[in-house]
């Protein structure tokens, strides 16, 4: 008998060496990592885990765990989970949802977290394939899941923690995350107020009025017989709420002697033979001319006003703009009986922004 079980030994002892028994190890999962919604400390946040799994997901016993230890995910069901594969291992988008629900069943995931552990376990009937080896997958938690209204709050201190994703399906392994009590930077700057006011000529004349014929006032003081812009005024400036540019000054004046101001509407050079003093604006960008001073249209179409001594608005804008350039045209007209002498007036032009 001592004899046989001594056989026995030696031929297991045999058997041992040249064909050993070799335990089974888990593999490492790769390309860890979860992207959390805030680093700060004790404040809810959403997670989105991504790993690829050399071994994948074969039955209904492949359940994967992650261990949420020292978070607190009380709140946290089904319904803030999301789980999904990619379709390969560059975990770049391209995903496939997995239906969950509270428990597993047939082509459904369960999805549950029992003491700070969450556990995903396969449909009742996965089978190879489930999750393809090597292919990448995707976790979320929290309000960035599809139907998510909880999220998982942070540790209290701000130190490093790991995390471990481990479960039955074969591969494993740790990420780290690290909390802060503020991970935002605050980034101030300054954008000073500005304005620009110009006007490109202020000495501006009629030359000799006539009361056979419209004159219209020229930069070069010599007037001109056609309607032409005796300056321009540019305007620009960063103000909220845009500007306003007015006028204010008396009608053309010499001693005692003064020619009358004139609303003219749709009328390219008023009515000669009569006393007409007035102004009419144009803009090359956005500005609003008032009803009254239009000169955006066709000659018979421009309408001229001017308001003696009164601070009248003639251009403006609602936000903030780049220089506009608004030109200015002066109409004048006499009748045959208009005093003789040298007339002149003096209007002031102000540009008011609002900040």
């Amino acid at each position: 008998m001592i004899k046989k079980i001594s056989v026995y030994l030696l031929v297991f002892a045999l058997a041992f060496m040249y064909f050993p028994i070799r335990p089974a190890y888990a593999a490492n999962l790769t390309s860890i990592s979860d992207t959390v919604s805030t680093l700060v400390s004790s404040v809810d946040a959403n997670h989105t885990i991504l790993f690829v799994t050399p071994t994948g997901v074969e039955s209904s016993t492949d359940t994967i765990t992650i261990d949420f230890t020292d978070f607190t995910t009380t709140s946290v069901a089904f319904g803030d989970i999301d789980l999904a594969e990619d379709n390969d291992a560059n975990c770049d988008g391209s995903w496939t949802d997995k239906t969950l629900a509270g428990t597993a069943a047939a082509g459904t995931w369960g999805a549950a977290i029992a003491a700070d552990v969450l556990t995903l376990t396969p449909p009742t009937d996965a089978t190879t394939g489930e999750i393809d080896a090597g292919f990448c997958v995707q976790v979320q938690i929290g309000t960035n899941a599809a139907s998510g209204t909880n999220q998982i709050n942070n540790p209290a201190d701000a130190n490093t923690h790991v995390l471990e994703i481990d479960g039955v399906f074969g591969d494993d392994g740790q990420f780290a995350l690290d909390f802060v009590a503020d991970d935002s930077v605050n980034v101030t700057a300054t954008v000073d107020p500005s304005i620009t006011f110009a006007i490109s000529d202020t000495a501006i004349g009629f030359g000799d009025l006539v009361s056979a014929n419209a004159r219209w006032a020229n930069a070069a003081a010599t007037g001109s017989d056609t309607d032409v812009a005796a300056h321009t005024i540019s305007i620009g400036t960063n103000a909220t709420d845009g500007y306003i540019v007015t006028y204010n000054g008396a009608t053309l004046t010499s001693g005692s002697d003064t020619i009358d101001v004139a609303a003219i509407t749709d009328n390219a050079d008023g009515t000669p033979g009569t006393e007409e003093f007035a102004m009419g604006f144009s803009t090359d960008g956005d500005t609003t001319i008032p009803a009254g001073y239009d000169h955006n249209v066709t000659p018979a179409s421009r309408d001229w006003t001017f308001v003696a001594s009164t601070t009248t608005t003639i251009a403006s804008e609602t936000g903030p703009t780049a220089t506009e350039t608004i030109s200015a045209f002066y109409l004048g007209n006499i009748a045959a009986n208009t005093e003789a002498g040298s007339y002149s007036t003096n209007i002031l032009y102000l540009a008011t922004a609002t900040f």
